[in-house]
């Protein structure tokens, strides 16, 4: 198991997107099909042009487990990269998740399977498999830039990537975040005067 992506497993998007001054986000439009999904786990990189989901299928032949494959669908909101049949296989396999800049189709048995998917939403219509397409190079994913081996945590506020360069600095500062807001909770929720000073501190700056 990857030690690293574990400690970010519990860490929640928004302290790790603070931890990067918020820089390093996927477009919100990409949203887990169920509020409680959550994934963390290594990139496994997918280009493909608009209708065309082959290299996904080769993604998942070639990934590892715990892998995530992060697709450049290029935004497209018309064909689906995938369906259950597989995602299915993607779970089976070992995949941790799927994050598409795009959309998939069979909605209800996706959300049987209980696996975590975030897109733009669905569609109806199917890829085709001309075969253009490209694995673990670098791509763009909701306006991110996501490089083979990227970090890549998701819940239900959205998907953050985490370079590889400064992945150990992010996690540092993301638990000192995350730390930190949950103490300034259990300190001023429920408090009437504490919550005043916090406003006021806060104000006066």
């Amino acid at each position: 198991m990857d030690q690293l992506v574990n400690k970010f497993r519990n860490i929640p998007t928004t302290c790790i997107s603070d931890a990067m001054e918020g820089l390093n986000n996927l477009h919100p439009s990409i949203k887990p099909l169920k509020e409680e999904y959550k994934l963390a786990g290594r990139a496994l990189t997918v280009k493909i042009p608009v209708g065309d989901n082959l290299a996904v299928l080769k993604a998942i032949r070639e990934a590892k487990p715990g892998d995530i494959l992060v697709v450049d669908a290029k935004g497209d909101q018309y064909r689906a990269i995938a369906g259950d049949f597989v995602v299915g296989m993607a779970q089976t396999l070992g995949i941790s998740g799927i994050v598409v800049d795009g959309v998939i189709r069979d909605i209800v048995g996706i959300q049987q399977l209980n696996f975590p998917v975030f897109s733009k939403g669905t569609a109806v219509a199917a890829s085709g498999k001309a075969g253009v397409g490209e694995i673990n190079v670098p791509i763009s994913c909701g306006g991110t830039a996501v490089n083979p081996g990227d970090i890549i945590v998701g819940d239900a506020d959205g998907v953050v990537v985490i370079p590889q360069t400064i992945e150990q600095k992010v996690l540092t500062k993301s638990l000192d975040k995350f730390k930190k807001d949950q103490a300034r909770e259990a300190a001023i929720t429920g408090n009437r005067e504490a919550i005043i000073k916090y406003l006021d501190e806060m104000l006066s700056k």
